[in-house]
């Protein structure tokens, strides 16, 4: 299975009559989940020149950021797996090479398979992590199914996120929509944007409704108006509901991208919006995205922290693999006709259908 090329970057495709996906081999993100009929790829790719990551030299490359998000940066997107942290490293983390979200979204890959399913495999060594992805294409639907082996003699505390990022043309402000089963929600404790944000800090409220520092409320079912914005808000998925899910709309399109996982796998999901509000390079004020993570943390923290939180809502926020042992799990995504957004999203096998 020869390699390809996307945006310059070496890459692996499946691909069936309707959809083309694309695997970059080189932090392993799943970058492309094509409408072929449309040419729409509702998964974000930066703006700026995509470098792979064993490439990144921070002296050369000053344009993609600092220590901690450069290399990540220089080659993200779509899709990016967060393990075993998510969000940025401590300070003696960072100053002994260890990129945001963990070496899992830059370390090269060994990928094989056939046009309809791909393998994906990766030992992470300061991790202690053995990562083995399987991806396989039925029509519209992409299952997945990951397995984290724990290659330490100790048990450990892992994050372990899917760091889903759509992004323009699909996401169009005041009009793409979205829906999931979300519940209790909060934003951000503190102000990470430098004040080009709508939302209220450290506020609880319920899915769909957010608090805004006006007094108001913001729907987070639409992607906002604002001209230029940016910030984060935690989910506790439906504990009730075996499956949880999340599903976004394009009126242009009229396509439905989401993902489908069990509640119990990963019970978080983090809305990441940034809408212009980043002016400083590789940003430079002209990225539309809207981020769709979930995964076993609420926040994208440092390890220290998600472990000291321990909780929110009372449920856990992060993940124990025990020592030698692996955890399987099983989601899928899938892209779809729909004439409005769905408001209920059941997967069943190989397929998935919207109501």
């Amino acid at each position: 299975m020869a390699y390809e090329s996307f945006h310059g970057r070496r890459a692996r495709r499946l691909e069936n009559d309707p959809l083309r996906v694309t695997l970059l081999v080189e932090g392993g993100h799943l970058a492309e989940i094509l409408d072929k009929a449309s040419q729409v790829n509702p998964l974000w790719i930066p703006h700026w020149p995509s470098i792979e990551p064993s490439a990144y030299d921070r002296a050369r490359h000053a344009m993609y950021g600092g220590a901690s998000d450069g290399k990540l940066l220089a080659g993200i997107m779509g899709h990016n797996l967060c393990l075993d942290v998510f969000g940025p490293g401590s300070d003696a983390e960072t100053a002994a090479g260890l990129t945001a979200h963990g070496e899992s979204s830059v370390a090269t890959y060994s990928m094989h398979g056939s046009e309809s399913e791909l393998f994906c495999s990766v030992m992470l060594p300061a991790a202690q992590l053995h990562f083995i992805r399987r991806l396989r294409l039925a029509g519209r639907v992409l299952l997945i199914h990951e397995t984290v082996e724990n290659i330490a003699p100790t048990d450990r505390p892992i994050a372990w996120t899917q760091h889903v990022t759509l992004g323009a043309p699909f996401l169009v402000k005041g009009e793409t929509q979205f829906r999931s089963t979300a519940t209790r929600s909060k934003t951000m404790e503190q102000d990470f944007t430098g004040g080009v944000t709508w939302m209220r800090e450290n506020a609880e409220f319920d899915w769909p409704l957010a608090p805004r520092r006006d007094g108001g409320v913001e729907d987070l079912r639409v992607y906002t108006r604002e001209p230029a914005s940016g910030g984060y808000t935690a989910h506790l998925m439906d504990p009730a509901r075996e499956q949880a899910w999340f599903a976004a709309w394009s009126p242009a399109s009229q396509l439905a991208v989401g993902y489908v996982w069990r509640q119990r796998d990963f019970p978080w999901m983090g809305i990441w919006e940034e809408n212009g509000s980043r002016q400083h390079s590789p940003w430079n004020g002209r990225e539309l995205t809207r981020g769709m993570e979930f995964g076993v943390s609420p926040y994208p923290e440092t390890r220290r922290a998600m472990i000291e939180r321990g909780r929110m809502f009372g449920v856990p926020c992060y993940r124990w693999v025990e020592a030698k042992r692996k955890v399987e799990v099983d989601y899928c995504a899938f892209l779809l006709p729909a004439a409005q957004p769905p408001e209920s999203v059941v997967w069943q096998g190989d397929t998935v259908k919207l109501g």
